[in-house]
């Protein structure tokens, strides 16, 4: 066991407030529900042996809630005879964008943690994704569209976080997840952990993909049909397993086309609509696909974040992302282990 194992906590009080909530059906996420996770998560990491957190400044109430709630669990602490972890907030710089969540990310590895848990969508991982490295992530779901990250209780996901910091995990406990990297000449390569959409919009706009009418093609790095997004109209064409190896790239019937099939989507929570397929076709490992060279915008992870201009030369291909914790797993194998189970 790890003696000294230390968390990162990464809870985005934007996460869950975007414009599906005035277009689509999606519901609010709020702060207190965020901060009675972490609250919750820290409980697990306690039991499991970790005594120190790190966690980055929260505003919009979800700091001030949070640290209300430690404030009472004196009580709760002594009838459990589970400690709570030390719980230091990072020394940094707020601006309110994603900014904060790339340089909390950085600061964390920097002093060496051994896991980060995450409360965010799709969106929020993709960031958390970009700077972390081989530092292992918990994903936990409170967002808009949530491919990525699970629906998990925040207690479950803290035990099998502390006990992959404190080493006392088997086979399985970590998978490694794929990315799609979509690189332009001059400038630096991004990525995304669900979805590459590309549409002809040639702003980026509210950044929120809510639309379908001027989507042109789709990458996905696994097809789900019962997601929430666009990975689902890949999956109701082909289902993808997360980690197979291989993803799907989707082609959008224009108005001059012949629909190879017509698919009915849930875009967005509350959000159905029909998209028609021109084709589709595997996406190999390491085999860059070019787009058509006509502007638009491309979407990472149900976000437009690239503005491009004719004649942009942009490439798509399916890589190896970071390494994540499977909950199930690492609770299956705590099932089993006498340090971590004992009868009577």
């Amino acid at each position: 066991m790890a003696p000294d194992a230390c968390v990162g906590i990464i809870a985005n009080p934007a996460s869950g407030r975007d414009i599906r909530r005035l277009v689509a059906g999606a519901s609010v996420f709020g702060n207190a529900d965020k901060a009675g996770m972490v609250f919750r998560l820290l409980a697990g990491l306690g039991s499991a042996g970790v005594r120190r957190t790190l966690m980055m400044p929260a505003g919009d109430g979800l700091s001030s809630a949070l640290h209300r709630q430690l404030a009472g669990r004196t009580v709760r602490e002594a009838s459990t005879n589970a400690p709570f972890p030390e719980l230091r907030e990072l020394d940094m710089p707020i601006t309110s964008t994603a900014v904060d969540t790339r340089l909390a990310v950085e600061r964390m590895r920097d002093e060496g943690v051994d896991a980060i848990v995450v409360l965010g969508g799709d969106g929020t991982h993709r960031v958390v994704a970009k700077a972390c490295g081989e530092t292992p992530l918990c994903a936990l779901s409170t967002g808009t569209n949530n491919v990525f990250p699970e629906m998990r209780e925040a207690t479950v996901a803290g035990i099998a976080t502390g006990l992959v910091a404190t080493r006392r995990t088997g086979p399985g406990a970590l998978r490694r997840e794929a990315v799609l990297i979509v690189e332009r000449a001059a400038a630096e390569p991004d990525l995304a952990l669900i979805d590459v959409a590309v549409t002809g919009e040639r702003f980026v706009g509210a950044r929120a993909l809510w639309r379908h009418d001027a989507l042109r093609e789709l990458f996905v790095t696994f097809a789900d049909p019962s997601a929430v997004g666009l990975s689902s109209l890949a999956g109701l064409l082909l289902p993808l397993a997360r980690g197979g190896g291989r993803g799907l790239h989707v082609r959008i019937a224009g108005d001059a086309d012949e629909p190879q099939a017509v698919v009915q989507v849930a875009l967005a929570p509350g959000l159905v609509t029909k998209i028609a397929v021109a084709g589709f076709e595997m996406l190999e490992p390491g085999v860059p696909v070019a787009l058509a060279e006509d502007g638009g915008s491309i979407a990472l992870d149900g976000e437009r974040e690239i503005e491009h201009h004719d004649g942009d030369r942009v490439t798509v291909r399916l890589a190896e992302g970071p390494r994540r914790i499977d909950v199930g797993a690492v609770m299956r194998h705590a099932a089993g282990t006498p340090a971590t189970c004992s009868p009577g």
